[in-house]
């Protein structure tokens, strides 16, 4: 029977449209990394440090096949984008979506003395109730990845992506496609010039790596397999 001749019911379903794998790099470090919230701040450039991590991340990334590189424009994260340009030859379009967080009047101010005030420890305990001062509120913040990450996944079907962003960004990112709520994702560690992957479809997220910082061969694709008589014994 040819396939005109079959009925709706005996049509060959649709193929899956292929999943996208999303490689969500943090930028590397700064002179302030640790120590300062620069947040949105401009001129904040890499350190000699950032600048060895940034050409680091973009070797290992460069035996992928990637399709596309995006990048939040905040200067240090433009800068980590430009070295995996660089390295690639793909240009680092933005993606204003997958920005720092606008941290309003806390932009600027030292770790230490922020940690001292009492919003610090709602951040630190239930960030999902945190609006920051003239800011935006994390909640806010994680919706505004998340549908970005999203545009992303439908603009690149079955193709491997990365996205330069920053920590909170990534981790609200870990938060959502892993189902943890928002108030725990300060136990999720994303170190400078790491990389977090996932492999998303319609289906779901699956997490393939996490805040990794070595060698990236396990995401490369399989080599075809020869025929049977190829193969050793």
């Amino acid at each position: 029977m040819s396939t005109s001749e079959m009925s709706a019911d005996e049509q060959a379903p649709t193929p899956e449209p292929p999943g996208t794998v999303l490689l969500l790099v943090r930028h590397a470090v700064t002179a302030h990394t640790g120590t300062v919230l620069t947040g949105r701040a401009p001129g904040i450039s890499l350190s000699d440090e950032g600048r060895a991590q940034a050409e680091a991340v973009a070797t290992r990334l460069a035996k992928l096949p990637i399709a596309a590189l995006y990048t939040s424009p905040i200067d240090r994260t433009a800068e980590t984008a430009a070295a995996i340009e660089n390295v690639t030859g793909l240009p680092a379009q933005r993606l204003d979506g997958v920005m720092e967080a606008d941290f309003g009047d806390w932009t600027g101010e030292t770790l230490l003395d922020l940690a001292q005030t009492d919003l610090w420890k709602v951040v630190q305990r239930a960030p999902s109730r945190v609006q920051f001062p003239g800011g935006e509120s994390l909640a806010e913040m994680q919706a505004r990845v998340v549908g970005a990450l999203e545009g992303i996944v439908a603009a690149h079907p079955g193709e491997v992506v990365v996205v330069v962003s920053h920590a909170d960004p990534i981790k609200a990112a870990i938060a959502a496609y892993t189902g943890m709520h928002l108030d725990h994702f300060q136990r999720i560690l994303v170190s400078p010039a790491s990389v977090t992957a996932f492999a998303v479809s319609r289906h779901g997220a699956l997490m393939l790596t996490c805040n990794d910082t070595g060698a990236l061969d396990s995401l490369a694709p399989a080599a075809p397999h020869g025929n049977a008589a190829e193969q050793p014994a």
